[in-house]
């Protein structure tokens, strides 16, 4: 992803299955259930960001050459000739960078309509569920509904709903919110956030789990993730307490859906009226299906290939199970030779090329460690349907593009995404979706794998391969897949990456996404510039004409 020349002047830190009611206690199913309930998402990589700063001021320079926009200086002969000599050289430096030609644009006039949402702060509701800066926010809200914007997407944060006691749920600022998005007739998407905010890239405020799981965490620390050095990751609960009833007397699972179906009754109305269209589903750290793997916490720096996350006492005693029913009790335990946070996969016995993870213990081991987080996905969302009959749910997976031209896949293996190169380990997370008519969230849409290579070239990153694998995955199990950009984007070229991914030329059956979410909304994309482009992007997302298409490449 490039940026723009006006990056100089933004601050850019800124009936249902048996199964699913037998995860439950009996009470947990009939209490405070509504009547009307039929009604009808780090992966992250540095090296785009790196390539934009590196680049931005000679971006600066040549745009201005290009602009025709000359200094202010004062009215004398010296200074217009030195303005001249100055707008020559920027001339020159744009020759000597040889940048490549300006690559046409797709018209997607006519094009299908792919709705766009954008997400809101993730402080936008503080820990006493207030509803922060309304004024601030309504402003902002009507600026995004006068460029056409469809929604917007928000987290309903675990940590400040049900904060200080189990079951003691607190909605208030959440249904401020809700109105002020009814008023102005935007929908919402709502994620069901059952992870801790802090600590990952883009976190700018901090929210824990709630001080009573964290409470009972000090005294059972198993119920959080754990490596192989025994250093405990509180972003989530392990899925190894899914069915074990460790908090106060409720199994994970419970907890959860006692939660989901809090909010179901409190927000009837919003889901009667249409305004809720979507409930997305956390499913794991950062509200993704996947382990815990690259904690930047722990030390783990791109492109690292981070380590799993199983050595709780509950995932071990699953482990341990797994192999006495495979004949082969030794493989009980994980893989001693698979480096740290930080290796490479060619410095690992179990990742390189030919390396452990394609023997008999390794497909072991994978295949245990990967059913472990379908499993959890199968579990929550089967609940997740019975709290939210009749409305669309949705699942946000992580776009782990690194390493993904390695034999091994190293960086997605311990994601716990079983996919090496001679084998599809995004289709059985897809059949898993399938059953549960849940939609496919994906991110990184917007990364071109040439910038990946600039950046950090030993990466043998390809998020481009790892879309399409992705999006097929789940368009051949016909589920609805959206989608989400990784990085912050305000530039058409990110933007024209983002449709043509949105929109895949020349597709025989016509498949595209079904909506898009917009990472984030910010006083930097309030910019006047900014705003312009990102209205542009959202009339070609609708498939609407835009007035200025380079249509060939100047």
């Amino acid at each position: 992803m490039a940026f723009s020349s006006r990056h100089i002047f933004s601050d850019v830190r800124g009936a249902f299955p048996c199964e699913a009611l037998a995860l439950l206690s009996p009470n947990s199913v009939t209490q405070n259930f509504p009547r009307s309930v039929r009604a009808a998402r780090s992966s992250w990589s540095r090296s785009s960001f790196k390539r934009s700063r590196n680049r931005s001021q000679a971006d600066f320079v040549a745009s201005t050459a290009r602009s025709g926009d000359k200094p202010t200086v004062r009215d004398s002969n010296e200074d217009r000739a030195l303005a001249d000599v100055i707008l020559d050289a920027a001339d020159d430096r744009e020759e000597v960078v040889d940048r490549p030609p300006k690559a046409p644009e797709r018209d997607f006039t006519g094009t299908a309509y792919v709705p766009v949402y954008v997400m809101l702060p993730l402080g936008v509701i503080d820990m006493e569920c207030e509803l922060v800066d309304p004024d601030g926010l309504l402003d902002q809200l009507k600026i995004l509904k006068s460029v056409d914007v469809d929604g917007v997407m928000v987290d309903c944060w675990w940590g400040i709903v049900e904060a200080a006691a189990p079951q003691a749920y607190n909605w208030k600022g959440y249904r401020k919110l809700f109105q002020m998005v009814r008023d102005l007739k935007l929908k919402l998407q709502v994620v069901m956030s059952f992870h801790e905010c802090g600590g990952n890239v883009g976190d700018d405020v901090h929210i824990p789990l709630p001080s009573w799981v964290t409470e009972i965490g000090k005294m059972n620390p198993d119920i959080f993730f754990t490596d192989r050095d025994g250093r405990r990751n509180s972003e989530c609960l392990t899925w190894g307490i899914d069915k074990e009833r460790v908090l106060r007397g409720r199994t994970a699972v419970e907890a959860y859906f006692d939660y989901m179906r809090s909010f179901r009754v409190e927000f009837d109305e919003f889901f009667e009226d249409g305004i809720i269209s979507e409930i997305e589903i956390g499913l794991g750290p950062c509200g993704e299906l996947r382990y815990p793997s690259y904690p930047a916490k722990h030390g783990w720096e791109y492109p690292g290939i981070g380590e799993f996350q199983c050595y709780d006492q509950y995932l071990m005693k699953s482990l341990k199970r797994a192999a006495e029913l495979r004949g082969h009790s030794f493989w009980g335990t994980g893989p001693d030779n698979a480096g740290s946070y930080n290796s490479r996969p060619h410095e690992t016995g179990f990742f390189r090329d030919g390396g452990d993870y394609d023997s008999y213990y390794g497909r072991f081991f994978l295949n245990w460690y990967s059913r472990v987080l379908i499993d959890h996905g199968d579990r929550i969302l089967a609940l997740a349907n019975l709290a939210f009959e009749g409305s669309c749910t949705a699942t946000k997976l992580s776009g782990i593009h690194w390493w993904y031209k390695t034999a091994s896949h190293a960086a997605e293996l311990t994601a716990g995404f079983y996919n090496p190169s001679n084998r599809d380990g995004y289709a059985p997370i897809a059949a898993m979706l399938k059953k549960h008519e849940t939609a496919l969230n994906f991110t990184c849409v917007e990364l071109r794998t040439l910038d990946q290579h600039e950046g950090f070239p030993e990466a043998l990153a390809d998020p481009e391969g790892l879309v399409w694998q992705v999006l097929n995955a789940a368009w051949d199990v016909s589920i609805p897949v959206a989608s989400e950009n990784a990085l912050p984007c305000y530039d058409r070229e990110g933007y024209n990456k983002i449709l043509e991914n949105a929109k895949p030329r020349n597709d025989p059956d016509g498949r595209h996404l079904s909506a898009f979410t917009y990472l984030r909304l910010s006083p930097v994309l309030m910019e006047r510039l900014n705003l312009m482009e990102f209205e542009r992007f959202v009339k070609r997302m609708h498939g609407e004409a835009v007035s200025d298409l380079q249509l060939r490449a100047e």
